[in-house]
């Protein structure tokens, strides 16, 4: 544990930390292609949204960090709209899991969920290989290549990420290492609505 002005960075200022070092990355390598990997803190354990955000939802720390997660979110949008990024920017925004509510934290996220139904009624959730575990939230926007506002019911998986970039960027890659991974870039572009290689 560290101790009172020993530690790198107070919990509460994560997401103001990581969207000021992503604003000099995007600084320095806006001329040229970039890889970005945005992960945040927010809605992990332990839950402490900036203060700013604390109280701002009726649904205890859980509800106020994605709050913040989504302010968050909209302040890296704006970053990439400031450089002049946005339309040709490939961004995805998913998660590694399922949701969980009692996971040690006396924060009362259970109680306070009100109508919000995190694992959309399926059975499960992090930590087990039922629906509600395995199925994540898979957003991805593209202005300049795919229309705004899809859905798609095609099953796709993370894994399935190093396959369909390798193919969109003519990539080669150990295909033993990666025996689950489909090129599914047309999938996760939209440009079908199936489940098959594409």
């Amino acid at each position: 544990m560290c101790q009172e002005g020993n530690q790198l960075w107070r919990d509460e200022d994560f997401a103001d930390t990581f969207l000021k070092q992503t604003k000099k990355f995007l600084e320095q390598e806006k001329e040229k292609p970039f890889f970005l990997l945005f992960s945040t803190h927010d809605i992990h354990v332990p839950r402490v949204p900036n203060e700013r955000f604390q109280g701002t939802t009726d649904q205890g720390p859980r509800g106020d960090a994605i709050a913040q997660l989504d302010w968050s979110v909209g302040q890296l949008m704006n970053l990439l709209e400031e450089k002049g990024l946005e339309e040709n920017t490939l961004i995805i925004f998913s998660s590694d899991n399922g949701p969980v509510l009692d996971d040690g934290y006396e924060d009362n996220a259970a109680e306070n969920l009100g109508l919000h139904d995190p694992f959309s009624n399926l059975r499960g959730g992090k930590y087990s290989a039922f629906e509600a575990g395995t199925k994540v939230p898979f957003i991805v926007s593209w202005p300049k290549e795919i229309k705004a506002g899809q859905t798609s019911t095609a099953l796709f998986s993370q894994i399935d990420l190093l396959a369909s970039f390798a193919h969109f960027t003519k990539t080669d890659f150990n295909e033993n290492q990666a025996i689950d991974s489909q090129n599914k870039w047309n999938t996760s572009r939209g440009k079908t609505k199936s489940d098959v290689n594409g």
